[in-house]
C-alpha cells in the first residue's frame, strides 16, 4: 500500500495562519476543502446582510480553489452547505444550477446557531475527486 504525502493549498496564507487552518488539502486524488465563506482578503465580512451575494462570493472562493487543482465543479462528490437561515438558503437555492450544470454533489443543508462572525450567514465545504 502506497503512502502518499499530503498537498496543501492556501487561499489566504496570513488569514489560515492566523485562525489555525489550511483552506483545502489533496492526497491522492482526494481533495477536501475547508469551508468558504463571504470574506475579503483582510478576512472582514463581505455582502453583510445579502444572503445571495454572500453565497455567491462562497463559490468564487471555492472555483478559485478547484482551479488551483485544475478541477471544476465537475469533480465535486460532497458539498456541505452551513447557514444560520435556512429559509433564505432556500429561497436561494436555485443559484446552485449555475454552479452544478450536470450533476449536483452529494451532501448536507444544516442549519446552524452561529458561524465564526455573526455577520457570516453562509459557509460552503466541499469533497471533490480529481479524475
Amino acid at each position: 500500500m502506497k503512502s502518499e504525502k499530503p498537498e496543501y493549498f492556501s487561499l489566504r496564507p496570513k488569514l489560515e495562519k492566523a485562525y489555525g487552518y489550511s483552506h483545502a488539502v489533496k492526497i491522492g486524488n482526494s481533495i477536501k476543502v475547508s469551508g468558504a465563506v463571504s470574506m475579503d482578503a483582510e478576512g472582514n465580512p463581505t455582502a453583510v446582510g445579502d444572503f445571495l451575494q454572500q453565497m455567491k462570493n462562497c463559490y468564487s472562493d471555492l472555483e478559485k480553489v478547484l482551479k488551483h487543482y485544475g478541477c471544476s465543479f465537475e469533480n465535486v462528490l460532497v458539498e456541505n452547505i452551513y447557514t444560520t437561515d435556512m429559509p433564505a438558503f432556500l429561497e436561494h437555492a436555485e443559484f446552485r444550477n449555475s454552479v452544478y450544470t450536470r450533476q449536483f454533489p452529494t451532501g448536507s443543508w444544516i442549519e446552524v446557531k452561529g458561524l465564526v462572525m455573526p455577520e457570516f450567514l453562509i459557509e460552503i465545504e466541499l469533497e471533490m475527486h480529481k479524475f
